[in-house]
């Protein structure tokens, strides 16, 4: 199969407009990106609230706005909602709750306890970002919360940070807890107890995949972001970049937009003999509702 799942991460729950102003925030901003980056090629749009104050949400209304505004333009893109932001403190029952609620083809669905996160930075003498970030607390609760996600029939999108959490993913697949075919989103490069962004690292990650499973990489930071593109598409995983995960499109250059972000990815998956998959072509290979 020649084509490449383009997901486009649009803003995130960490950084705001201090790390680069054309970061969206606010609804008409969060809209006005995603119909760019799916007329750019992204097939799906993975989607976080703000505030009006730009402090990450959990609010459904929030969400409910973003994605009846992107669908009022359109745009066919399959929906991904985020049930993260635990980074930023938001309680899991509000993480949740999207998922009863709006019933999205995809949520995302981060299957472990928790990371460590940060690192030690000599210029500054100490810990920079030094800070424990739970997850889960126990398995019971991992299977819940996949339980609600079959209920409504919501493809979880599992983020998995490090080797260990596929055990988890195991387990609640051994149980009948996830259908298939499995996503499996590798997020990489956040310094802590977080996988590096190396293609070593990589396949390492992808050799502990179950078979059939559909998985794709999340390259934090401009060192990276674009760079493994190519690993990904040679070892047959997806795509996903955006303004979530990287404020840059080249070196000491910030990003306009998300939309431009995804022309980058496009133009280096075409060089490389691949198209971007349509959304209805993602729907197909992810057995998703929609299809």
């Amino acid at each position: 199969m020649n084509r490449i799942i383009v997901t486009c991460a649009l803003t995130g729950a960490q950084q705001g407009k201090e790390a680069n102003p054309n970061l969206p925030e606010q609804p008409d901003e969060i809209i006005a990106q995603a119909v760019e980056a799916w007329r750019a090629g992204a097939a799906i749009l993975h989607i976080h609230a703000r505030d009006k104050k730009g402090k990450a949400t959990a609010d459904v209304e929030v969400f409910r706005t973003i994605v009846d505004g992107i669908k009022a333009k359109g745009c066919d893109a399959v929906i991904n909602l985020t049930t993260g932001g635990a980074v930023a403190g938001l309680p899991l029952e509000e993480r949740i709750a999207v998922v009863p609620a709006l019933t999205p083809e995809i949520a995302s669905f981060s299957v472990g306890g928790g990371a460590l996160l940060g690192r030690h930075d000599p210029h500054e003498g100490g810990w920079i970002n030094d800070r424990w970030v739970p997850l889960f607390s126990s398995h019971a609760e991992l299977e819940r919360v996949a339980r609600i996600f079959q209920e409504h029939d919501t493809r979880p999108e599992l983020e998995v940070y490090h080797a260990g959490m596929m055990n988890n993913v195991r387990d609640l697949d051994r149980i009948g807890a996830l259908d298939h075919p499995m996503l499996v989103n590798f997020v990489t490069g956040i310094p802590g107890e977080i996988t590096p962004s190396t293609v070593k690292d990589l396949v390492f990650l992808v050799d502990h995949l179950p078979e059939g499973a559909v998985w794709q990489v999340t390259s934090i930071g401009a060192r990276n972001h674009f760079r493994m593109i190519g690993a990904v598409l040679a070892m047959g995983g997806q795509v996903r970049v955006g303004m979530e995960d990287n404020v840059y499109i080249g070196p000491g250059e910030l990003a306009q937009s998300n939309g431009q972000i995804v022309e980058r990815a496009v133009r280096i998956i075409r060089e490389l003999g691949f198209e971007p998959a349509s959304p209805d072509e993602a729907r197909q290979l992810l057995s998703l509702r929609g299809a």
